[in-house]
């Protein structure tokens, strides 16, 4: 019957799936491959394009295809160079939507050539392309401006990130280039602050040919504050003051901004802000390392519509500061690898509290919380959390009818844990416990329950035993990445039990797991048909007759092996 189904309407279903698989589906016959390929080039996937001879046939092939988002690496000022980025004007410039030349280094009449190729372009970044600003002169000419400005109408998103010589005058030609500005990065560029502040009207005629200035960025955001709505400051140093003078810009309403590395911020500064701009959706504020506990009850207070929350590396956040995450109802992802003195337990009690609606959390990272010991904060007692995690009875079953076949028809439905808890954040794709070295298989197994999880990070697990491996096999099913990387306890017979649980595994990282033999790679070969990427560096039990064998079973995939070598640390991608 799918087959019958219009091209269009195919390639609207297969959008909602997860890339793995739309590439599977796209196996299944020609309407479906077609579909698939399209599903991939409305989703923006990006393809990344190296610089060199070689890549001419496929810069051809992608043009045939419509490919809308590239990324180009390498890019220099050789003949290579202009050959690539004229065969990338003629093939893809009409199609390309949006453009990477990260850390390359263009020509600026390479670079003017190839954006005039590309008139629907929305999104450029020209992030470490230094040698563009070098001169100062770049799009200095008012009839090339002109016709620049025209390639660029439409373009939505700006990145300069981590550019030495970017100074105002350089901004404001090529701001003005993009009159539909809607995201911008500065983060990590030199951006200089007055000593007080700025008195009058602040015009294009005050903007420096020899520094990048907060006051030029002000006026900047004051002309375009009814459009803008996405700003990346992080690692410019950002003083309190400033932030509370960009939050006052009159009209001004942003959903995004990142301060990653602004080590000067106060909690009063993000207070301030967080009364200013309560539309925030996306907050950075990574190693800001003067916030702490105070910082974080007032963004629960001030941004109610909060979706995306990173506070890496905040060293003074306490249990005290998470409970204020019970506030934020809408968050989907939240970053806080890396706060020490988190256990755990309160961030449970925010997050998974029993008594309220969960947040739609789909990504969390507790990475490097050293003090991390729980996710589960139970009552205990005879019908806790504990107990009903280990008759596998945590979560309803998706079909009811299902639950109904297995329960038998006078089971009683699965009852919840009455203990707050991380299980009941059902949407949960990715997580990252990377060296919460005090975790062990009882708290994991506890916890470890999401059908939906994808990406798994248990990296520097000391006390992970293949008990806890086999949990969390049975816990997590769809997993499609998992990072076991220095898990020394972990033994061929966990994964004789837990291989066959992942079909849909496709990165998985065993480094440094010193137990591990070619049975493993035997156990992974016949139970997970997809994988990709495995690495088995520094994995003294393992062979490199072993992998060969192994890749003579599974082609597609690629291994990484490393061993010392004659004191030398040898590391080998086959």
């Amino acid at each position: 019957m799918a087959e019958s189904l219009p091209l269009e309407i195919l390639t609207y279903i297969l959008s909602f799936l997860p890339l793995s698989d739309q590439k599977e589906a796209s196996l299944v016959s020609r309407a479906w491959y077609c579909a698939a390929q399209n599903a991939l080039r409305e989703t923006n996937v990006r393809y990344n394009i190296p610089v060199s001879s070689a890549s001419l046939p496929a810069i051809e092939n992608l043009g045939l295809r419509g490919v809308s988002c590239i990324s180009l690496t390498n890019l220099d000022g050789s003949p290579a160079s202009q050959q690539v980025l004229q065969s990338v004007a003629h093939h893809l410039g009409p199609h390309l939507q949006s453009l990477c030349l990260s850390g390359g280094s263009p020509t600026e009449a390479s670079f003017v050539a190839l954006i005039l190729s590309c008139p629907g372009l929305r999104s450029l970044d020209l992030s470490g392309c230094n040698s563009l600003f070098a001169s100062g002169m770049l799009l200095a000419q008012p009839e090339m401006a002109q016709r620049v400005r025209q390639a660029l109408s439409d373009l939505r998103e700006l990145s300069l990130a981590g550019l030495r010589d970017l100074v105002d005058l350089s901004f404001n030609r090529l701001s003005c280039c993009a009159p539909s500005l809607e995201r911008l990065s500065l983060a990590y560029c030199h951006l200089t602050f007055e000593a007080g502040p700025a008195r009058g009207s602040i015009g294009p005629q005050d903007s420096s040919a020899s520094q990048l200035s907060f006051r030029n960025l002000l006026r900047f955001l004051k002309e375009r504050a009814n459009r803008l709505h996405a700003l990346d400051l992080s690692g410019t140093g950002l003083p309190p003051g400033a932030l509370q003078a960009l939050g006052q810009v009159a009209g001004l309403q942003l959903q995004e901004l990142s301060l990653h590395s602004c080590r000067d911020l106060s909690t009063e500064a993000v207070a301030a802000l967080c009364r200013l701009q309560p539309g925030l959706t996306s907050l950075d504020l990574s190693g800001c390392s003067e916030l702490a506990d105070g910082a974080l009850l007032a963004v629960s207070r001030g941004l109610r519509r909060l979706q995306r929350l990173r506070l890496r590396k905040l060293q003074r956040l306490t249990d005290a500061g998470c409970t204020a995450l019970g506030g934020l109802h809408e968050l989907q992802s939240l970053d806080m690898a890396e706060c020490c003195l988190v256990s755990g337990r309160e961030l449970a009690q925010a997050l998974g509290s029993v008594r309220g609606t969960p947040p739609p959390l789909a990504s969390l990272s507790l990475a490097y919380c050293s003090s991390l010991k729980s996710l589960s904060r139970n009552t205990g007692g005879p019908n806790s959390g504990g107990r009903n995690l280990r008759s596998g009875r945590l979560f309803p079953q998706p079909h009811p009818e299902l639950e109904h076949q297995a329960l038998g028809p006078k089971a009683a439905p699965s009852p919840q844990p009455r203990g707050p808890s991380l299980l009941m954040l059902r949407a949960l794709q990715e997580l990252d416990l990377t060296a919460c070295s005090k975790l062990t298989d009882a708290s994991l197994a506890k916890v470890l329950q999401f059908p939906q999880l994808r990406h798994l990070s248990l990296s520097l697990l000391p006390a992970l035993t293949d008990k806890g491996l086999v949990a969390v096999a049975r816990g997590c099913p769809s997993l499609e990445y998992l990072a076991l990387s220095h898990c020394g306890l972990l033994s061929d017979e966990g994964w004789a039990q837990a291989a066959s649980s992942w079909p849909r595994l496709q990165h998985l990282n065993l480094s440094s797991c010193s137990q591990l033999t070619e049975q493993t790679l035997d156990s992974i070969g016949q139970a997970c048909k997809q994988i990709q990427m495995l690495d088995v560096a520094m994995c003294p039990g393992i062979s490199m007759a072993a992998i060969r064998r192994f890749q003579a079973q599974l082609p597609q995939a690629a291994c990484i092996q490393s061993r010392f070598v004659g004191g030398a640390d040898l590391t080998l991608t086959l």
